[in-house]
């Protein structure tokens, strides 16, 4: 809890939805790699992308890329060039197993040949372990980064995250679709994962980046005192080192860590 009894999350959630000064910059180019109006990639930066990012909500419709907006603008200022993944969600076309289909087109989908990093917050974190394990991004994936990812789809099922947001996106067969769509459960991804959590994150808990760190020999690093929204909020120290990591061009801030 911060700020007068306001839980931390809230605080971050707040200044994450609060536009920046002079707006949010709006994508070089928009790609589409099919009908449905979600199925876009917006591109910040010219040339290849070089970071794939993809954005969470809980899977759910009411959720979209445009609150990682601000962070790709970022991203893409500081030399990176970013494709925005927008993906069919619960509610609006969504749902497993069309929301993954649409990460594994998406990345297909990308221009250029280079390889790229994975990179996504929350449930965009699970989408991003989920098709690094598949190999998804026709062999471009050369490293995986999953901020606060729910990352153990067992364990956030048993504990009802956001009100029961795995059922929902499994369509209530947990039993039958958990070993298909849990990282916990598939093989260990070919290219190097970092995870990365906010030891004050209340929207998922840190222990499912520990079990996946410790099945999958992923790296972890821990942000004290940092929540579930910080990472991707431009002008703080967690977002400072957030694009620092994802960067090509070195950033001016940064937070400790402790890694495991």
């Amino acid at each position: 809890m911060t700020g007068e009894g306001v839980p931390q999350d809230d605080l971050e959630l707040a200044e994450l939805l609060t536009p920046p000064p002079g707006g949010t910059g709006a994508p070089g180019r928009t790609l589409r790699y099919g009908p449905h109006p979600s199925q876009v990639i917006d591109v910040y930066g010219p040339g290849e992308p070089r970071v794939a990012l993809l954005h969470g909500g809980f899977w759910r419709e009411a959720y979209d890329r445009t609150h990682l907006a601000p962070f790709a603008h970022a991203l893409a200022g500081r030399g990176t060039t970013v494709a925005l993944v927008e993906y069919r969600r619960v509610g609006g076309g969504g749902g497993w197993p069309a929301t993954p289909d649409d990460v594994t087109a998406a990345l297909r989908a990308l221009p250029g040949t280079g390889g790229i990093t994975l990179a996504g917050h929350s449930a965009g974190g699970h989408l991003a372990l989920w098709a690094a394990a598949r190999e998804d991004g026709g062999g471009r994936v050369r490293r995986t980064v999953a901020v606060a990812p729910v990352a153990d789809l067992a364990r956030a099922h048993a504990l009802r995250l956001s009100a029961g947001a795995v059922a929902e996106l499994l369509g209530g067969r947990t039993d039958a679709l958990l070993p298909l769509a849990d990282p916990l459960a598939l093989p260990r991804p070919p290219a190097p994962v970092l995870l990365v959590h906010g030891t004050a994150d209340g929207q998922v808990p840190q222990a499912l980046s520990e079990s996946y760190a410790d099945r999958h020999g992923a790296r972890l690093v821990r942000l004290p005192d940092v929540g579930h929204y910080a990472p991707f909020t431009p002008g703080t120290p967690a977002c400072s080192w957030l694009l620092s990591e994802l960067g090509a061009v070195p950033g001016d801030g940064s937070v400790p860590v402790s890694r495991a």
